[in-house]
């Protein structure tokens, strides 16, 4: 088990967990879309008895060069739900990326609310110094629709669900126990490849570490969703499935009997040397906007702020 404490919302992931194992018709169905522009792999995630199914870390294409959007990653998941007949109850974000462009809003409906952590308040004043009003909310609604705390429980159909907090990457970072899955965003990958940088304003090593025993006190046999995949040396394919055993044993950053200062110092010194991300500026203006790209100006034009100097 964890070294650290199994806490109130961590107990009830595990039961929801163990429902599930005992019970198939409780465990979530998961077809990924993965985008290789941008390494992302968006889930849906649908119950087989109501097939209510909720979308998570869509993505919106985006052309930096030519500052062109399309959908053709999005399009592909509208076009999985409509032919599977799935009806849409969530749209939800594991944290604020800096990879890539969200989708949510193409999404989004009354009935299909969209979700995020409730530490986003926290990214949004850690960038507002630099974007200003760019990241300013909608004038005519609210950026998200439900700010996830931690230990937060919901359902998808029959499914019971429950948002964990996991800081680290970012101070929004949420985890989704979903049955017998859970859906950890960019706190960790494969095995193979290691963990999530932590060098982004409000991230922390310490923080982040904390965050992955706090999920590798899951069952085992719980079937991890990873946000990214990268191909490690010596993988020829994307992958983005794993269990919480799997990680516990063989992570190459962070598996049992790694401590916490061997891990914060390499990561300090590995997030020493990573560039910046190359959408972070466009992706950052959009996604703390809940996906809303910035409103036309008087010549019918929207633009993006391109801060000078300032990472």
């Amino acid at each position: 088990m964890s070294e650290f404490p199994i806490d109130a919302p961590l107990q009830d992931a595990i039961g929801i967990v163990h429902a599930a194992r005992a019970d198939a018709s409780l465990r979530p169905v998961v077809r990924t879309f993965f985008d290789e522009a941008t390494f992302t792999a968006t889930h849906i995630v649908s119950d087989v008895t109501t097939r209510s199914c909720a979308v998570i870390d869509s993505v919106l294409d985006f052309d930096a060069a030519a500052g062109r959007t399309h959908t053709t990653s999005v399009d592909a998941v509208r076009e999985h739900l409509a032919g599977e007949r799935l009806v849409l109850q969530w749209v939800l974000e594991t944290h604020a990326h800096a990879d890539h462009l969200s989708a949510a809003p193409l999404l989004r409906r009354a009935d299909a609310p969209l979700g995020i952590g409730a530490g986003i308040g926290e990214v949004h004043a850690a960038f507002a110094p630099v974007f200003g009003e760019a990241i300013a909310p909608p004038s005519d609604e609210p950026a998200f629709d439900r700010l996830f705390a931690d230990g937060e429980r919901f359902r998808i159909g029959n499914l019971d669900a429950i948002a964990l907090r996991v800081p680290g990457h970012t101070p929004a970072c949420i985890a989704y126990v979903i049955g017998d899955a859970v859906f950890v965003g960019d706190t960790l990958f494969m095995p193979d490849y290691g963990s999530a940088r932590c060098d982004f304003p409000g991230g922390s090593a310490a923080q982040l570490y904390r965050s992955i025993q706090r999920l590798f006190g899951l069952p085992s046999e719980t079937r991890v969703f990873l946000c990214h995949d990268y191909k490690a040396p010596g993988r020829d394919a994307f992958v983005w499935e794993t269990t919480i055993g799997a990680e516990r044993a063989g992570n190459i950053h962070v598996r049992d009997g790694i401590d916490e200062a061997a891990f914060v110092a390499m990561r300090t010194a590995r997030d020493a040397t990573l560039p910046v991300p190359k959408l972070m500026l466009p992706a950052v203006q959009v996604n703390l906007r809940g996906g809303r790209l910035p409103r036309p100006e008087a010549n019918g034009v929207a633009y993006l702020k391109l801060p000078l100097d300032a990472f």
